[in-house]
Order: structure tokens, then sequence, then C-alpha cells
């Protein structure tokens, strides 16, 4: 027998979110900071192999910092092989002071982005594996115009510390090159989780290896509070 809710739902096969808090919010290239507290909320509607993603990200005074709306497709899904390819429109918006009636105003200014992104993974083992992440941007507004984003990348989930606790990490490498500026990093994602438990704690560690893109914030990190929710797949097993 069908419920209320799997009709409500049927025309996705899953969704799931996360919404985090942390005392520093980091961008998708973690080599930038908003350098104060951050809300954000990262979501996931998916219908076969197409997802819509939006990632949205505040600072704690409620004004927004970015929206991504990430359209992701997964082409080829194999037993060890996977290849998704993606593109999103995107908002970043910041702070600007202008002179209106002969005072000094606060606004909040907007600038577009379109990005595209190709991510192929080989599965190593069932916890473990490397991949290749390409992001290529543009930007219609002041600011960078074009930016290149490459990262080679590795995971090691589902590593026991106790029968309950256990931790995932990836830590990657990657070349940035914004307009005419470069820069090499090194980056690590770890996460902390309880078994059937839907808080987790996580961090991320950037360093600069050696960046021409703002070198005075040569290490950046952060610690976050997440909570996860959804998952229709699972919630009707």
């Amino acid at each position: 027998m069908v419920s209320a809710q799997d009709k409500e739902h049927k025309f996705l096969d899953d969704f799931r979110g996360t919404a985090s808090v942390t005392h520093n919010g980091i961008s998708l290239v973690p080599s930038f900071s908003l350098g104060d507290p951050a809300l954000l909320f990262d979501l996931k509607f998916t219908k076969n192999r197409l997802s819509f993603e939006p990632d949205m990200r505040f600072a704690l005074e409620s004004k927004p910092w970015s929206f991504l709306f990430w359209f992701r497709y997964k082409a080829v899904e194999k037993e060890r092989f996977s290849l998704r390819i993606g593109a999103h429109p995107a908002l970043n918006f910041r702070t600007v002071t202008v002179i209106r009636d002969g005072q000094q105003e606060e606004i909040l200014e907007s600038r577009r982005y379109l990005a595209a992104e190709i991510a192929p993974n080989y599965k190593l083992g069932k916890n473990t594996g490397i991949g290749i992440y390409y992001l290529h941007g543009r930007g219609f507004d002041d600011g960078v115009k074009q930016t290149n984003f490459v990262v080679l990348n590795s995971y090691f989930n589902n590593l026991n510390i106790t029968k309950n606790l256990y931790f995932n990490i990836s830590p990657q490498t990657y070349y940035l090159r914004m307009d005419d500026k470069e820069g090499f990093y090194a980056v690590a994602f770890v996460t902390l989780f309880k078994r059937d438990f839907p808080v987790s704690i996580s961090a991320i560690l950037n360093k600069a290896i050696d960046t021409e893109i703002v070198p005075e914030d040569d290490f950046i990190w952060n610690v976050s509070l997440n909570y996860s929710f959804g998952s229709y797949n699972t919630k009707n097993k």
C-alpha cells in the first residue's frame, strides 16, 4: 500500500540535506573564507541520474554570502568508475559603501557567476577512492572574470574509532588560477560521525603551498557542526 507521503514525493527518487554552522565560513574553493561565522545549507533533490543541489551560505547576521544552484548528472556509474558532470549559476554577495544624498550608506551587492564541472572518480575499495575534479567559472560583473580549479582528491571512509564512532577523511591537492594569478594548495576534509545519529562534526584544513592569490591567508581552517536530514530511500525501506 502506498502511503500519503509516498504519493506526495513520488516525483523524486531521493531528497536529503545538511544544515551546518561554523565559526569560519569556507567557500567551494577552500582558499577563500568569509572570515566570520556562517550558516550553510546543502540540499539534494534526485531523480534518476539527475540532481538539483542548491548550496546556500549565509553570514550569521542573516546576510546572504553565496548561492550556488547546481544541476548535476551521473554520466557514468560503474562498479568502480563513475563520472559526474554539472553546472551552476551562482550569486556572490558583498557589502559595499555608496554615497546617497550626500550620506554614506551600506548596500548589499550581488555578483553573477556561471560555472561547469567534471568529476571522474575511481573506487579502490569499499571505502576508499581517488579522483579528479575540474571546475571552470566565469564572472559577469566586477571582480574575477575567469576561474580554473583543478583538484586531485582521495577519500578514506568509515574509519572506526569505536563501535559507534567513525570518521571520514579526504586529503586533496589543488591548483587554482583566477585571471592572471595562480596558486597551489593542500587541503583536508575530516568528519566525525556517530552511527545512526544525524549530528556530525567536521573540519577543513587548507594550506597554501605556493600562491599569488591572497598570500597573507596561507592557512585557513574551520570546525562545523552539521545536522543531516532527509533521504526518501532510507525512510521508505
